[in-house]
């Protein structure tokens, strides 16, 4: 059984999945000592979706499937925000979510097995041909992967996943699935 770790969370409307990157602009000052503190001691946070049903109070608000990231650039934007670029490396499930005195809440977690390519995948046709049709129309989007990796199957149905505007509800539905089949499904349908 997977032994539990504590990170920080930042908490977004959108997501980010294993392999993923996201720009951000932190400003709060619970988040700008989370970014500090990750760069110092080499570790990163996690992101997490919002749950716009859940209480905030008792940090309901927070789906409990996140993933973890790791800052790779960052820069002082011209309004003094810190500029941070991070990658997803990890998907964890949260198990209990504590509030520091900033405000800062951090979460006892647990690591969630990996999504592979499982040999059922005989072709993700069409949904690679349409990423790399986004990728080409969005160059800020472009801009954030040096390697687009659009021949690997779950590098692509991640990058749908936090692209789609489907409730997170249903996204996080599929990242508790053992394996991506349901979400390629889904998407291979929706795609179509």
């Amino acid at each position: 059984m997977n032994s539990f770790f504590e990170i920080p969370l930042f908490p977004l409307s959108a997501h980010l999945l294993p392999g993923g990157r996201m720009a951000l602009r932190i400003f709060e000052p619970r988040y700008v000592r989370m970014v500090k503190e990750a760069c110092k001691a080499d570790t990163g946070f996690g992101i997490c979706m919002l749950n716009s049903q859940g209480d905030k109070d008792k940090n309901e608000h927070i789906y409990p499937i996140g993933t973890f990231v790791k800052v790779i650039d960052f820069d002082l934007l011209d309004n003094g925000f810190l500029g941070v670029t991070v990658e997803g490396h990890k998907c964890f499930s949260i198990k209990s979510i504590a509030n520091e005195s900033d405000g800062l809440r951090t979460a006892n977690c647990q690591w969630l097995d990996e999504w592979t390519a499982q040999s059922e995948i005989h072709s993700i046709a069409p949904i690679d041909e349409r990423l790399r049709e986004i990728f080409e129309k969005y160059p800020e989007l472009q801009s954030l992967y040096q390697n687009p990796k659009f021949t690997d199957p779950i590098w692509v149905i991640y990058r749908w996943l936090e692209l789609i505007p489907v409730d997170a509800k249903q996204k996080q539905q599929f990242l508790q699935q053992k394996n991506c089949l349901d979400a390629l499904k889904f998407l291979t349908e929706l795609v179509e």
